[in-house]
């Protein structure tokens, strides 16, 4: 459709992440199927009844990428005023996380050394996914243990920590190799293929939680939380613009509470009257 090319071309040019578009097309073109008209005679009561059906099967954050995607086209590809449209809060739901135990039952359940080193990388860096496939070998500097994400969320470079262990087993791992990228040679694997390698790999391990690639991510900031690591530095390791996103956290970690003198304690110790 003409429409979704537009739509495609405005979003790279807006410098939104590959997702992002993805994501965006999608929803506009299921909205567009279901009206079944030309893209001209679309109005803003298409666009809600859409969205009301999804109300009926979808979560709330669904619901509201969706709006977001939609008024997006409306007003940038269309030019016409979708009205107001009230959506629901997003869901506060906390993160899985793993153990320290199981993040290496994890690893160790890997059935080859690339997938290995996958998922070591994903938990060492805290990287997301898409950061992950997209590493490149010029990006990272197993010297100084450091790598570079570079254009990550919101379009911005952030530099990470790689562990010296880590390190050493890349090092090994590329050399000889003539890739572009760490774990691949001219194209970036797909998120897909990572996504199945960790759930196949979790079976492998014996793990009943839900393990995706961002768990190792949440697994990695709630860890550094818990060893003590200021929760504005992983703020910057993580990549989040506001430290709010990286608050959910301090309620993530159980060590930090376990750690707390609980007050009811101290209320038969005389030096504290």
């Amino acid at each position: 459709m003409e429409a979704i090319e537009k739509l495609k071309t405005e979003l790279k040019l807006r410098g939104l992440s590959p997702l992002t578009a993805r994501n965006y097309s999608f929803f506009v073109e299921k909205m567009l199927k279901r009206t079944n008209k030309p893209v001209e005679e679309i109005t803003e009561d298409d666009a809600r009844a859409y969205l009301s059906e999804l109300f009926e099967t979808k979560s709330k954050n669904t619901i509201m990428l969706a709006v977001a995607s939609l008024k997006f086209f409306y007003s940038q590809i269309l030019k016409k005023d979708i009205g107001e449209i009230r959506v629901p809060k997003k869901e506060k739901t906390l993160p899985e996380v793993l153990t320290k135990d199981e993040v290496r039952k994890l690893i160790d359940g890997t059935d080859n050394i690339k997938s290995r080193l996958i998922i070591s990388m994903l938990y060492s860096g805290g990287l997301r996914v898409s950061e992950l496939v997209n590493l490149k070998v010029d990006d990272i500097n197993l010297a100084e243990y450091t790598g570079w994400v570079r254009k990550g969320k919101g379009n911005k470079d952030r530099l990470f920590a790689i562990s010296q262990n880590l390190a050493q087993e890349i090092k090994e791992y590329i050399e000889g190799r003539e890739n572009k990228y760490v774990f691949s040679k001219e194209k970036p694997l797909t998120t897909r293929n990572v996504q199945k390698i960790i759930k196949l790999t979790r079976e492998r391990a014996g793990i009943n939680k839900k393990v995706t690639p961002h768990t190792l991510r949440h697994s990695f900031a709630t860890h550094l939380l818990e060893q003590g690591t200021d929760i504005r530095i992983i703020q910057q390791m993580l990549g989040h613009s506001s430290l709010n996103t990286t608050q959910i956290y301090a309620h993530v970690s159980s060590d930090v509470i376990k750690k707390i003198k609980n007050p009811l304690d101290g209320l038969n110790n005389k030096q504290n009257e």
